[in-house]
């Protein structure tokens, strides 16, 4: 498969990497199998997270990749300095080639991290040891990941990009290129509300500095991302005109992950709330009915008094009150469904 270098970094990654949340919904060998015949058939970045299956997913792949870490481009996510140290054991390895603070989307915890004698200075810290190589910062807003990619301190960033959040690719991609900061697009096929992978990744690979890392539960999906990046990835008119017409059928509707909705001064978790759908498209459904965060964010729409404040902040006018509604109906009917009411 082509390559492309990860900025800075210097990283020659595979035109397409493997996005580590999928992982945890086959079993333990299927998972095993897929990542093994995703190396075989040329992808060599793969991105996970400490938090992802409580650390099932970097446990899948720390056993998928032992005797072939030669032939691994690794990155992960942690929220703590403490989960370095545990995904080195989880991941089987004795370095990162990329640590990512996960998830920074407000400019205040962007700023806290990078203050002198802050987080950003204890990571530092790690890869003088030799335990991490290059250091990145996954986000969901723009107005953070253009902070990330300026401020110079940095190897790579992580936004969600898709056709239909294409707003990255109008701003990020080129200053990314300018600032030569490696570009990792999450979320390609928009949390799950995207299905054709021919489209999802042809349009990504549009641009020449950006590296999607679309997740995988099947050994044919490994295979249906490899043929597409390793095939032609002009659009035709036609295909163009079908993004459009998606674009127009899902519209605005749909949470950026942006949080300026919160916090709710009721405790209502609105973000998490609007996505659940998503996320139900990324985990097993016994681990997503069973996991806390979810039984906790659907109670906390107990909360909502329907005040409207979150909508009055929210940058892209979406009727939140609404979509939360909705999103408590979604669950009710998948718990019914598999046997959890």
């Amino acid at each position: 498969m082509e390559t492309v270098t990860l900025g800075r970094s210097g990283l020659k990654v595979s035109r397409i990497g493997m996005g580590g949340i999928p992982l945890t919904r086959p079993t333990e060998a299927e998972a095993i199998r897929m990542i093994q015949h995703g190396l075989d058939l040329g992808i060599n970045f793969i991105d996970t997270a400490y938090g992802y299956g409580e650390g099932m997913s970097e446990e899948r792949i720390g056993k998928a990749i032992a005797g072939r870490r030669d032939q691994v481009i690794l990155a992960t996510k942690g929220g703590a300095l403490e989960h370095i140290e545990v995904s080195l054991k989880r991941l089987n390895t004795d370095y990162l080639d990329l640590w990512q603070f996960h998830g920074i989307s407000r400019l205040e915890v962007f700023e806290r991290v990078i203050r002198p004698g802050g987080p950003l200075e204890e990571v530092e810290r790690f890869r003088e040891a030799g335990k991490i190589r290059h250091i990145g910062v996954s986000s969901h807003t723009l107005e953070v990941a253009r902070e990330v990619v300026t401020s110079g301190l940095f190897d790579t960033i992580q936004l969600p990009f898709n056709f239909v959040a294409r707003e990255a690719g109008e701003e990020l991609a080129p200053l990314a290129g300018q600032h030569n900061v490696g570009f990792i697009a999450m979320k390609p096929f928009a949390g799950g509300m995207l299905k054709t992978a021919n489209l999802a990744l042809k349009y990504l690979l549009q641009y020449d500095n950006v590296v999607p890392i679309p997740g995988v539960e099947s050994i044919e999906e490994v295979e249906e991302n490899v043929g597409i990046a390793d095939g032609n990835w002009e659009l035709t008119a036609q295909e163009r005109q079908e993004m459009d017409d998606i674009r127009s059928r899902v519209g605005n509707r749909f949470c950026r992950r942006c949080m300026y909705c919160m916090p709710c001064p009721q405790g209502v978790m609105i973000q998490p709330l609007m996505t659940l759908p998503a996320l139900y498209e990324l985990w097993p459904p016994d681990y997503f009915l069973s996991w806390p965060f979810v039984t906790e964010t659907v109670q906390s729409a107990e909360n909502c008094i329907q005040c409207g404040e979150c909508e009055e902040k929210c940058p892209y006018e979406l009727p939140i009150r609404e979509m939360i509604v909705e999103s408590v109906e979604f669950y009710q009917r998948v718990a019914a469904e598999h046997g959890a009411t």
